[in-house]
């Protein structure tokens, strides 16, 4: 099993930044990728970021810039550095790891922008 811990969330002013992190723990040697998605009230779960153990990275077109993922393999943790915030940006944010047939989920972390 792997445990996903996110932190980093809250409350920020349309324009603002956050970083939210995400520390991997327990069986996590065939992790391959890693990453951030958001769900909205009322809309389904969706990709934002993510990021595989050989540092490529894929990104939702919607974000256009605003957003970057990063890992340090050392601490197990991913990071996601999201800038020039809008209000529809507000979500529920969830760590995702992957490797095999297996997905883990984070318990999720409420990410809100203010207008």
């Amino acid at each position: 099993q792997v445990r996903l811990v996110e932190s980093g969330g809250g409350l920020v002013q349309a324009g603002g930044s956050l970083r939210l992190s995400c520390a991997a723990s327990g069986s996590i040697f065939d992790i391959n990728s890693m990453g951030w998605y958001r769900q909205a009230p009322g809309k389904q779960r969706e990709l934002v970021a993510r990021i595989t153990s050989g540092r490529s990275t894929d990104y939702a077109d919607f974000l256009k810039g605003r957003f970057t993922i990063s890992g340090d393999n050392a601490k197990n943790t991913v990071y996601l550095q999201m800038n020039s915030l809008k209000p529809e940006d507000t979500a529920v944010y969830y760590c995702n790891a992957a490797g095999g047939t297996h997905y883990y989920w984070g318990g999720g972390i409420q990410v809100t922008v203010s207008s």
